[in-house]
């Protein structure tokens, strides 16, 4: 019996050693990334983004925060601040377009907003062709009932009402994949298999999905066989943590080198943008940290 007492006391005491050891590495970890943040050189194989909202920063912080680290796109920023990408030498990957009247619940699957959304896109195309940027972000709007076919339907009504405009100002709408579990309850395109028969049933270059690693995984997971399947239906790419989108360490399920390599073997040239929110105090050295796991060999 005593021997049996001291052999858990070991056991206790190796477990409780190896998980100071994962902790510290992974504070290490980060502490290094945010040193090195200044001089650590890129590879090129993946092009790097950042979401603002993400970050409890002025959008000018977040921008030379970000040229340190050695990238040169923030996403998701709406046309009102392109003055302080442009003066800090930034582009945006993924322009904004869900101000306070279109959020994410309202979108191109309701004919009800066709009118208005055309309207409203017009105006986003040309702020953003304006700013020499190319890609507008998009929303299906929430089921509210709706079969997935009639989604589809709908959503290429509306679309068919800007996507001309588009092709000609030669920018492309995008819409987002998202969660219907947890974060964005009755969304529609919340399937890639849904995004691709929309993009195939509208048949414009100039419409391509987001395909959001976080949000996937948590509606399909197989990200990975998702990207190789449909990449020539996908523009962009988010990141983030499951579960929680906090870090893309190795405190969450995914393994973000392994899907980047994934993306570069597709021959992908658009933006992959960080979009977890830091659960740390120093977020940029989390965005660092976040940028090296993504920056593949």
């Amino acid at each position: 019996m005593h021997q049996e007492n001291s052999r858990r006391d070991m056991i206790k005491k190796v477990a409780s050693m190896a998980l100071a050891s994962t902790a510290l590495s992974s504070l290490s970890n980060r502490a290094s990334a945010h040193e090195q943040a200044v001089d650590y050189k890129l590879k090129g194989k993946i092009n790097h983004s950042v979401c603002a909202w993400c970050y409890n920063i002025p959008l000018d912080d977040l921008c030379k925060a970000a040229k340190k680290i050695g990238f040169h796109s923030i996403d998701l920023v709406d046309p009102k601040d392109f003055s302080i990408l442009k003066k800090n030498d930034m582009i945006t990957a993924m322009v904004a377009s869900n101000g306070p009247e279109w959020g994410i619940s309202k979108g191109f699957n309701n004919p009800a907003h066709h009118d208005k959304l055309e309207e409203y896109f017009k105006h986003y195309i040309d702020e953003t062709a304006k700013a020499g940027f190319t890609n507008l972000i998009c929303f299906s709007g929430n089921r509210n009932g709706m079969s997935d076919e009639q989604g589809i339907e709908n959503c290429t009504k509306g679309l068919q009402r800007v996507i001309g405009y588009a092709e000609k100002k030669k920018v492309t709408l995008v819409m987002e994949l998202l969660n219907s579990k947890v974060d964005h309850h009755d969304y529609q395109c919340d399937h890639t298999a849904w995004g691709v028969a929309l993009c195939k049933s509208l048949g414009s270059a100039n419409f391509k999905l987001l395909y959001d690693i976080y949000h996937m995984q948590i509606m399909e997971g197989d990200v990975i066989r998702n990207i190789r399947d449909h990449h020539e239906y996908i523009a962009h790419y988010h990141t983030g943590g499951v579960p929680g989108r906090h870090e893309i360490d190795e405190t969450q399920e995914l393994y973000y080198p392994a899907i980047m390599k994934a993306i570069h073997e597709t021959g992908f040239t658009g933006h992959v943008a960080q979009e977890f929110i830091p659960a740390h105090k120093d977020q940029i050295a989390s965005l660092s940290q976040a940028i090296e796991i993504c920056d593949i060999a």
